[in-house]
């Protein structure tokens, strides 16, 4: 790291959080991480990247969602540890930081850069590797939190907590997002899932009472999926962007001048970084962690006015909300529909061939709310037994859910 993290022993805080009011959590260590600069960065990360185009109040940021599903980690402990199963503090503080860390491998539009510029490398292996760098300079007090984050300690709950089909994760940003978007359809009774959680041989279960809340939590996690997160609006969105982001580092890589903040040239230009990102890992992660919004709508603002047209159009419709039009339907496109509405920008508008790749594409969306054959959701019945969600629940059609629900979308300027 440029600068060694060194811990300053945090007095323990309250913070105030919008959604569960004022939270705080157990050790001095934990606020120590949410001190350090790669913690404090996710503060100019938006949560939902530009799905403020569509619900102009979703500017939370992923700094907010990391402290609340960490909060909601630690009441989910405090209820385990009542019904009488032991959680030692390191356990919980090490519970409490990995998934406090574990988003902070994200970065700015975060999808949208993972299927332009930094396609070698996702969020998840960013997170793994800034938690190792984080480890090894703090003495190695992140060894159970890397652990549990891996599923690699024995008491897999405590990673089922981190990541699963019902983990704090999941938890945090359905309220969140269902809070900032406005979009009540998505908001879970959290709260009461905690409370029937328990656990049974080291797995994490549901009392079988919790049974609604459930069928409520996969529901709205459903909606979410379709109103907010796939919305065809968002993805037009994102997906001129992510033509934008190309667009620049062709002619990057062709060598036209194309300005970027000094953050985003090293991932947007020839060399390591953008050709080979995992030949050095210490110094992938100490350039990524420099990446936020910022850089990349204050490079946009300037390719607006750049020469190039693909990418100024790109751009300027960016900055001003001058999105593509989108159809999305449940059949794939006619590749020989795509190449006439192509034909049409070349022939009529002056484009490229090449460029019209640009502004006319096609491409798949996938909702798949329950994945029967990961780990699946248990109840906890009076009688001992462990029953799973497809016998537990008489209205969630787990068949149903465990397919992927696939959608395809086709963009164009609305002009064509």
């Amino acid at each position: 790291m440029d600068k060694e993290f060194r811990t300053v022993s945090n007095k323990i805080k309250i913070i105030n959080d919008p959604l569960y009011g004022f939270i705080s959590f157990p050790s001095s260590a934990i606020y120590d991480l949410i001190d350090h600069p790669w913690f404090q960065r996710l503060r100019r990360i938006r949560q939902l990247g530009l799905t403020f185009y569509v619900y102009p109040a979703a500017n939370h940021t992923r700094f907010q969602h990391a402290l609340g599903a960490a909060h909601l980690m630690n009441s989910a402990l405090e209820v385990i540890s009542r019904k009488g199963y032991a959680v030692s503090d390191e356990e919980r503080d090490a519970s409490i930081s990995a998934i406090l860390l574990h988003d902070i491998g994200h970065g700015p539009f975060s999808h949208a850069l993972e299927h332009s510029i930094v396609e070698a490398v996702d969020h998840e292996k960013l997170s793994g590797l800034m938690m190792e760098q984080l480890n090894r300079s703090t003495g190695g007090q992140l060894d159970l939190s890397i652990r549990i984050f891996e599923d690699k300690y024995s008491r897999s709950f405590f990673h089922q907590l981190v990541s699963s089909q019902l983990d704090m994760d999941r938890l945090d940003y359905l309220n969140r997002d269902s809070f900032f978007t406005g979009v009540t359809e998505g908001a879970v009774g959290a709260e009461r899932i905690i409370k029937m959680l328990r656990v049974v041989n080291d797995q994490l279960v549901v009392e079988r009472k919790g049974i609604y809340s459930i069928e409520k939590f996969l529901i709205s996690r459903r909606l979410m999926y379709w109103q907010v997160y796939l919305h065809k609006t968002v993805i037009a969105a994102e997906q001129m962007l992510v033509k934008a982001l190309r667009r620049a580092r062709e002619l990057a890589y062709n060598g036209t001048t194309v300005y970027a903040t000094p953050a985003l040239h090293a991932f947007l230009y020839p060399g390591p970084l953008s050709d080979r990102p995992m030949d050095d890992p210490d110094w992938l992660v100490n350039e990524f962690s420099k990446l936020d919004d910022a850089d990349i709508f204050a490079s946009i603002k300037v390719w607006a006015e750049h020469p190039d047209r693909i990418l100024s159009l790109l751009s300027e419709g960016l900055l001003n909300r001058k999105l593509p039009g989108i159809r999305i339907r449940k059949t794939p496109w006619d590749p020989n529909e795509i190449e006439d509405l192509r034909k049409v920008a070349v022939r009529e508008h002056g484009y490229s061939a090449h460029e019209a790749e640009f502004l006319v594409f096609s491409d798949i969306i996938t909702n798949n709310t329950y994945a029967e054959n990961d780990d699946q959701i248990l109840f906890f019945d009076n009688s001992g037994e462990l029953i799973p969600l497809p016998e537990a629940s008489d209205i969630i059609n787990v068949p149903l859910l465990n397919k992927a629900d696939n959608k395809y979308f086709l963009c164009y300027p609305k002009w064509l």
